[in-house]
């Protein structure tokens, strides 16, 4: 594992932040990035709930979100699997988003970060988040971007943080 590597990985709090990463890093070829085909559910059963995948389209805000797991569902209070990017309740904090998922699709990098309250009316979730970019499988460029959203509750995150410290 790379330098570059271990600093981004010691930045991830949460384990299922960690578990996705590993896994991604494991299914990558020497020097270069895993495509979807590279990434197998049935490797990863226990984050089926957090993760998403969304296709990556020239036009990021048209980029469609292919698969959503249960948790997002319940936190969006609605399926989102379909959805573009543009119609994702993201409120105040769509910038943040959108410059996330830049980084991730154009500029071809792994991001991370925690969001207190991520949606309205969802003020009591701390959300732990990753992106990963998955690169094209014929031709290249990023085409696909691997996602997990990792929600707790504010007293959830609280004891978290006590046990960590």
């Amino acid at each position: 594992m790379g330098s570059v590597n271990i600093a981004f990985r010691a930045q991830l709090v949460v384990p299922e932040q960690r578990q996705l990463y590993d896994y991604w890093l494991s299914r990558a070829g020497q020097g270069s990035l895993p495509t979807r085909a590279d990434i197998n559910p049935a490797d990863i059963p226990r984050l089926l709930p957090f993760i998403s995948l969304i296709d990556v389209d020239d036009s990021l805000e048209v980029s469609r979100v292919r698969l959503a797991g249960t948790r997002l569902r319940d936190v969006f209070d609605r399926e989102i699997t379909g959805l573009k990017i543009d119609d994702l309740d993201l409120g105040p904090k769509r910038d943040y988003w959108m410059t996330a998922y830049r980084h991730t699709a154009v500029d071809g990098k792994p991001t991370q970060g925690i969001v207190r309250g991520p949606r309205l009316n969802k003020e009591h979730l701390v959300q732990y988040w990753i992106r990963l970019p998955l690169a094209a499988s014929v031709g290249s460029g990023i085409r696909m971007i691997l996602g997990l959203d990792y929600f707790l509750s504010g007293f959830e995150d609280e004891q978290r943080q006590a046990s960590a410290g």
